[in-house]
Order: C-alpha cells, then structure tokens, then sequence
C-alpha cells in the first residue's frame, strides 16, 4: 500500500531544526550559523543534519518524504503548513519557502540514490 502525501512527515523531517528540538548545542550552532535562504548553504545544512536522519529511514519511508515534497510542490502549496507551526534556529526567516523546499527535495533525491541509503 503506497502512502497518501503528507504534510505532517515533512515536518518531521524538518524537526531537526525545530527549537523544540533543544538537546544539541553544537546542532543549534551549526544552524544558526547558515543562511537558508543561500541555496548552496542551505543544502550544505541538509547534507550535514538532514542526511544522516534521512538515511536512517527506510526506503519505502525515504519514498513517501520525496513522493510527498514532489506532491506539494507540483500542486503549488506553499509549506505554510510546515513552516507556520514551526519555530527555528535559522537566523534568517525562509524567504521562499517552495525554495527551501525544491532544495530539500533535491537533497533528499541525491541521498536515495547514494549507495549508504541501501536500507
């Protein structure tokens, strides 16, 4: 049975960055300290904090987070649904959220793809 797209598992992709999320100092430092609103330092922030949780999952699971941002996206949500319930460590507000998105998912591609992500 394939998984409806969801917007509540993309949220918890992302509560790494939420402040909720208060157990790792050094974590916090390391998003504190990128611009998510720079593509480049945005993706390095997913590579470093993203990747490692990311490959954690499954693969069916690693499916439904990629299937569900490529839903969103195609139907032009704009994440207010994550991003409004969500309190950061970014020192910046994400300025383009579909942005911060497509990053996201184009991430999240490259890690499935990656031989580590064989689950």
């Amino acid at each position: 049975m394939k998984n409806k797209p969801s917007m509540s598992i993309i949220r918890g992709l992302l509560f790494t960055y939420d402040i909720e999320n208060t157990d790792d100092l050094e974590r916090e430092k390391i998003i504190a300290s990128k611009d998510v609103n720079n593509e480049k330092e945005l993706a390095d922030l997913f590579d470093e904090l993203t990747k490692p949780e990311f490959l954690d999952y499954t693969r069916s699971e690693q499916e439904w987070f990629i299937a569900s941002i490529t839903h969103f996206l195609a139907i032009n949500d704009n994440f207010d649904a994550v991003f409004k319930s969500m309190a950061t460590y970014f020192s910046a507000p994400v300025i383009n959220q579909r942005k911060f998105m497509q990053v996201l998912l184009t991430c999240l591609k490259n890690y499935y793809d990656s031989p580590r992500s064989e689950n």
